[in-house]
């Protein structure tokens, strides 16, 4: 009597851990088709290529108008991220979260114009030829 029990009862938690391992499957394979798709590192960290922050958000949230050609105004994304940075302060009623967005959206601002401004130097590079710099003690 004991070993039908004992047998009743591997065979119902090995269905049980079956049916969970297959779901946990689908699961992950779905998740690593939708990244796949997206263009994010599945397992990655939360970059800010992978934040979910684009171009367009960012400049919405500090009221700048987008880079073109990779050339902000600096100064103007500056002075809106600090006055909206201080209004936002937790320390005066503000509200943490606003002060990250705020904060992700001007790294995002900042890094579409430093890779635009890489990109930049790597086509003067290929179009002038490589000239390294040469410095001369004196």
């Amino acid at each position: 009597m004991a070993h039908r029990i004992i047998t009743q009862v591997l065979v119902t938690g090995s269905r049980v851990f079956g049916r969970a391992f297959a779901e946990a499957w689908r699961q992950a394979s779905a998740s690593q088709r939708y990244a796949a798709a997206s263009g994010s590192k599945p397992g990655g960290a939360n970059t800010l290529a992978s934040s979910g922050l684009t171009l367009d958000e960012a400049c919405r949230i500090l009221n700048v108008p987008p880079p073109k050609g990779g050339d902000a105004n600096t100064q103007q994304v500056a002075e809106r991220f600090k006055r909206l940075f201080d209004q936002n302060d937790p320390k005066k009623g503000g509200s943490f979260y606003l002060q990250s967005k705020i904060l992700r959206a001007r790294e995002r601002i900042d890094l579409e114009v430093r890779e635009a401004k890489e990109a930049a130097e790597r086509e003067k590079e290929v179009n002038e030829g490589w000239r390294p710099k040469v410095y001369k003690d004196r």
